[in-house]
């Protein structure tokens, strides 16, 4: 498997001349073999999960002679923001410090002492298509008229490859389909039985297994965690955390409802999705999980990079009105996004929250069909019907 530069790389390298660089994402994303590409011969690579490793570090033992260090998994060590703060504080004008975790950082804050200032934060993602067919994109959808819509064959097979192989780097960049699966099936045990082993209190990985398998099952719907604890014979409260350590450990994601009381707007019902949509078996949910991740992509990119913080939810009321994706810009609707497996005309939904509500921008995109046309403006926002391709080409 040949690699393949991932769009971050830039940014880590300009950042990390100033400060501290910290990765995050979900296990086997890339972040391990991103870092090695900064190591060469001028770095030398910590792996807590290394038990050489861990002593020295644990003993301050790094070696002194390298410019760039890189800490692996390293928020596994009790005391590991203190240890590194001190680390920082007194190399900082002659080493460079790369931090990488398969869980959230930010989140793991032991050690009592603040590292804030000291370094920047990146979330990795999975492949996104215009990562994985290499294309550079704008910084932002500003206007209608500068996207790139068109019909593109290369990038609708791309799509259907990422349908099927998932965007995690193993799987995708195989073009195997019995790779995919091989890769799957191991996927969660890793996921479970040492990640969250390892970070989490969790008293019965058996049934935190059955539980991650079961929630593909939920995608595409409002999740229920009642409905998850009946078939699993738990407490409501299990439940409730395990998904929780499940979030934080980039295994799954979940969507706020946005809510408006003029339209009646639910205020709590929440969605979940998967960071591998190829678990999820039925092709428009796995569809929409996709969408949702590179929406999500988008929105960390914008906060992570660009400084700018955006929003993503979905659109509920309580007469049973949805629109899968809004896109929040100053915590005002920007972007609604409607996903489609097949081309159709304007959907009622969409349809009925734009004139209720101004929304800038909107589009529906389907996996199927060639469909690409620009509707009718509705409230002032201007309404396209495009093939989901041709959106994502221009998303980071």
């Amino acid at each position: 498997m040949n690699y393949q530069f991932r769009r971050i790389e830039e940014s880590i390298k300009e950042d990390l001349k100033s400060k501290m660089v910290f990765i995050s994402g979900p296990r086997q994303c890339g972040k391990t073999t991103i870092s090695e590409n900064f190591i060469n011969e001028s770095g030398a690579y910590y792996n807590w999960g290394f038990s050489e490793h861990r002593k020295l570090i644990r003993d301050g033992k790094v070696d002194i002679s390298k410019q760039i260090w890189v800490f692996d998994e390293i928020h596994k060590y009790k005391s590991w923001r203190n240890w590194l703060k001190g680390l920082y504080d007194l190399h900082r004008t002659s080493h460079q410090i790369l931090v990488t975790g398969s869980a959230r950082l930010d989140y793991f804050k032991r050690g009592g002492d603040s590292l804030q200032g000291r370094y920047f934060f990146y979330r990795l993602h999975p492949f996104t298509l215009s990562e994985y067919l290499s294309i550079k994109t704008q910084k932002y959808i500003t206007a209608i008229e500068k996207l790139k819509i068109k019909s593109d064959h290369k990038a609708q097979k791309s799509l259907e490859q990422m349908m099927l192989l998932g965007g995690f780097p193993e799987p995708l960049l195989s073009n195997s389909e019995r790779i995919a699966k091989r890769w799957r099936n191991h996927y969660a045990q890793r996921l479970i039985r040492e990640d969250i082993r390892d970070l989490e209190n969790v008293s019965d990985l058996n049934k935190l297994e059955l539980l991650y398998e079961q929630l593909p099952n939920n995608v595409g719907s409002v999740l229920s965690i009642n409905s998850l604890r009946e078939d699993l014979e738990l407490n409501f409260q299990t439940v409730s955390n395990w998904i929780k350590i499940l979030e934080r450990n980039y295994a799954v994601f979940r969507l706020a409802p946005y809510g408006a009381a003029k339209i009646r707007a639910v205020k709590k019902e929440q969605k979940l999705y998967m960071w591998d949509w190829s678990m999820v078996r039925d092709e428009a949910n796995r569809f929409e999980n996709l969408i949702a991740l590179h929406l999500l992509r988008y929105i960390h990119w914008s906060e992570d990079y660009e400084g700018d913080k955006l929003e993503l939810r979905y659109f509920r009321d309580t007469r049973g009105h949805e629109v899968d994706f809004i896109v929040l810009k100053d915590k005002k609707p920007w972007i609604a996004i409607e996903v489609k497996k097949t081309a159709s005309k304007l959907d009622k939904n969409l349809k009925y929250l734009l004139e209720r509500v101004h929304i800038p921008y909107a589009f529906q995109i389907h996996l199927h069909g060639d469909d690409n046309y620009r509707l009718a403006d509705i409230n002032g926002s201007i309404v396209r019907n495009i093939p989901a391709a041709s959106l994502l080409l221009n998303l980071p």
